[in-house]
């Protein structure tokens, strides 16, 4: 009785050979551009997403609303000084982002997480690391790019402030110090509050987690941080109320600006430190900005395993 052989089981005519069959496939020959190109790529892209730009509308809509907010009370100030011809602005630009403080936080809450959290989420964090970028690259352009953001989001209103003063014909001289003063101050805080975001949401892949975290974290250390320090000054201890500062980003970031930057200190009685104790202060958010970056540099070493 004949067995009916399957095709697998049919033997190849005589003569027959495997072919490798040029589909068309060629080697790169274009330029290699390195390690500084891909660091450059995430920055700029990084930056970009920071304000939902390449993303979708609904990724636009929040940190518009926030750009807006920060600047509309700049717009507003100077709309009345110039209409009452007023001799100063109605805020220092040192204090400026002090008062602005919770919409800062609440950016740094939304866009954090979204820097990093997408790329654990999704696992593709090894892939970067495939080549030609490092750890460290995407670390520093994770953190200069989320640093960057906040930079325009709090120099900006600076800049509105400036100009304005300038329409309502204030001290050029006075306000030019104060407008530079008022840079230094917010770049120290873009890269306290971008460490501290960063480190935060580099924790857990789930967004919402980051953003909770972040503003528990920037809310509770600022509202215990302002409760000691009315207790200290209501009981008379005035000489603790700076050395409590230390305790939160914002009120570290007001020390560091009163006791360098001519500002008016935000603390109870608007007692700051002094230069001696500014220099502590400056010490610890130098300090904190480092350990943010070793902190995310020991995580992602990790990660990209």
């Amino acid at each position: 009785m004949a067995v009916e052989q399957t095709p697998a089981q049919i033997p190849a005519p005589a003569g027959a050979q495997s072919r490798i069959h040029n589909i068309g496939y060629r080697s790169y020959d274009g330029p290699r551009l390195g390690r500084a190109y891909a660091r450059r790529s995430l920055y700029s892209q990084s930056l970009r997403g920071a304000y939902g730009l390449g993303r979708s509308v609904k990724s636009k809509v929040l940190p518009m609303v926030l750009f807006a907010v920060m600047c509309a009370p700049a717009a507003i100030m100077v709309a009345v000084t110039v209409a009452t011809t007023a001799k100063k602005l109605p805020v220092e630009y040192t204090n400026y982002a002090i008062v602005m403080q919770a919409v800062i936080g609440l950016y740094v809450a939304s866009q954090a997480p979204q820097a990093v959290s997408r790329d654990l989420r999704f696992k593709t964090v090894p892939l970067y690391f495939s080549r030609p970028i490092e750890t460290a690259d995407y670390v520093r352009a994770k953190f200069a790019a989320l640093a960057s953001a906040l930079f325009l989001i709090t120099a900006v209103p600076l800049v509105v402030l400036y100009v304005g003063a300038l329409l309502a014909k204030l001290d050029f001289t006075d306000q030019t110090k104060g407008f530079l003063q008022g840079l230094v101050s917010v770049a120290l805080l873009s890269l306290l509050f971008a460490g501290i975001g960063l480190v935060i949401s580099a924790v857990t892949p789930r967004r919402g987690f980051g953003i909770a975290a972040v503003i528990a974290v920037l809310t509770i250390s600022y509202g215990a941080v302002s409760t000691l320090q009315a207790i200290a000054d209501a009981q008379g201890s005035g000489s603790a109320v700076p050395w409590i500062g230390l305790f939160s980003p914002i009120t570290l970031i007001d020390g560091v600006q009163t006791a360098f930057l001519g500002g008016t200190s935000a603390y109870p009685g608007g007692v700051g430190p002094s230069t001696g104790e500014g220099v502590v202060f400056l010490l610890a958010a130098l300090g904190v900005i480092a350990g943010c970056y070793g902190l995310l540099m020991r995580r992602y070493r990790k990660v990209g395993l």
